[in-house]
């Protein structure tokens, strides 16, 4: 037993102080990992739990630990400098042609590529994957159903999901009716069917700033005009350039993750999702929210569906769990307010039906509660990984640079000098063994050429600290301009 010097002249919970960072200098606690309870140092320490808890309170007044409720203490990354609001430097955009698909394609090549260490796509699963229970929940559908499980399902997908998936909602407060619900081959279907619902080519679509490449390069294929729109790094979406750009543009629909942005990882509030659903539909616009992200929160609780505020019926749903429990069964849902028929119609004539034995496993595996026990503590996972790769951050890249602090999702929006072009150092990365996501892709114009997304959904090792610290150095190592 660890006893404190008490008859040293400081006082005993500065000592705990001092004690806990010798232990983060150590790295026996990491940035993440959650502290010694206030009875287990105070028995420890042979002191009382008030003077633990002095210490405790100091070190969070320090920004040292964060307390999260009903749970402890937490050490938190020395973090690097945090990626601010820059609105007075956003310049208003005009709708474009969507061309960046080469390098999008270089992005999803080099997630495949052998001995390389893949922090470009967002597969947040690789952090906690419940691969095994699912191939169990699996092998138990087949079982069962025998030849079924190989057959065409119901164009709109299995009831039994539909109203699986309905019900929670249900439980958020939305009125959802799981006969208009569809089941779709990813969350990526159910946003094409949902844009072909409501807009047509040429058209022009109001997308975040930035944005998730994979929604920009969808409006390129449908022939569509992307508009970008200010989206803050803590609060999303801003109303008051929204309403300037719907002043000034024939906007027939916005496509919006509000509930945690991809790669920001914003969060609107409840009270601006609300007002911004009210602002669309008082211009009989639509509005296609993107949820994929919403279970993946790391606040205290799940943001509400913008859909819940929606009085006209213009808020169209899109999810899936590919982000949250199987990326490679592709099983989404669109939840398309008024235009249920027309949705059914082009899924039809798009893809037809979706896998029944992948729709029948996920229901099998949300109804025995495994998949909300899976999401506890994938959340868990995926806030030590953001603090470990924050502090990562901060140690190998230069201290120009600054990152995002996600509210959800799973990857790290990271600003570099403005010199530094990130789709050059995406391929300098590629041939050291490393890939991410180079900002430019994130824009339908080009912005963000200095910003790249890495992701921190990944199973953590020795590997990924390499990566980091490649990336830092090729960042540092970046040349200035000539007049600099």
């Amino acid at each position: 037993m660890r006893l404190l010097n008490k008859s040293a002249p400081e006082f005993l919970y500065q000592q705990v102080i001092d004690f806990i960072d010798k232990q983060a200098k150590a790295g026996v606690i990491k940035a993440g990992d959650k502290l010694p309870s206030l009875r287990k140092l105070s028995s420890q320490f042979a002191i009382s739990v008030p003077t633990v808890k002095q210490a405790y309170l100091e070190l969070e007044r320090q920004g040292t630990i964060s307390a999260r409720p009903q749970s402890g203490y937490y050490l938190n990354a020395k973090t690097a400098r945090t990626l601010l609001p820059m609105r007075a430097k956003w310049a208003q955009c005009q709708p474009v042609e969507v061309s960046c698909r080469s390098l999008i394609e270089q992005v999803y090549d080099a997630v495949h590529l052998p001995d390389t260490v893949a922090l470009g796509i967002s597969n947040p699963i690789n952090a906690h994957p419940p691969d095994k229970k699912l191939a169990r929940l699996m092998r138990s559908v087949i079982s069962k159903t025998a030849e079924k499980a190989v057959s065409y399902g119901p164009v709109n997908g299995d009831a039994k999901l539909r109203l699986t998936l309905a019900l929670r909602y249900q439980e958020q407060g939305v009125d959802v009716n799981h006969q208009d619900m569809v089941i779709t081959n990813g969350a990526q279907e159910a946003i094409s069917i949902a844009l072909q619902c409501v807009a047509q080519k040429g058209d022009i679509i109001a997308v975040e700033s930035p944005c998730y490449f994979g929604l920009i390069e969808l409006i390129e294929s449908l022939g569509m005009k992307a508009l970008e729109v200010y989206t803050c790094t803590d609060s999303g979406v801003c109303l008051t350039e929204l309403a300037n750009v719907l002043d000034k543009h024939p906007v027939k629909a916005c496509l919006f993750s509000s509930a945690i942005n991809n790669p920001l990882g914003s969060l609107m509030s409840n009270q601006d999702r609300q007002a911004m659903v009210k602002l669309l539909e008082s211009r009989n616009i639509y509005l296609i929210e993107d949820e994929v992200y919403s279970d993946l929160y790391l606040t205290e609780q799940r943001p509400i569906p913008a859909q819940l505020y929606s009085e006209k019926g213009l808020v169209m749903t899109c999810s899936s769990f590919s982000k949250t429990a199987a990326p490679g069964y592709r099983i989404g849902w669109l939840i398309p307010g008024k235009h249920e028929e027309a949705a059914k119609r082009i899924k039809r004539a798009q893809s037809c039906s979706t896998a029944m034995l992948q729709q029948w496993t996920l229901t099998e595996y949300v109804l025995s509660g495994d998949y909300d026990r899976h999401m506890e503590l994938m959340r868990k996972t995926l806030r030590f990984n953001k603090e470990r790769m924050i502090c990562a951050i901060s140690k190998y890249f230069p201290d120009e640079v600054c990152t995002s602090n996600p509210q959800g999702g799973s990857v790290l929006w990271i600003r570099c000098r403005s010199h530094v072009d990130t789709s050059i150092i995406f391929k300098q990365a590629i041939a050291k063994g490393v890939s991410f996501a180079p900002g430019q892709i994130f824009s339908p114009s080009g912005k963000y050429q200095n910003f790249m997304r890495i992701s921190f959904g990944v199973k953590w090792n020795d590997n990924i600290e390499s990566a980091l610290k490649t990336l830092g150095e090729l960042v540092a190592n970046y040349p200035l301009p000539d007049n600099k």
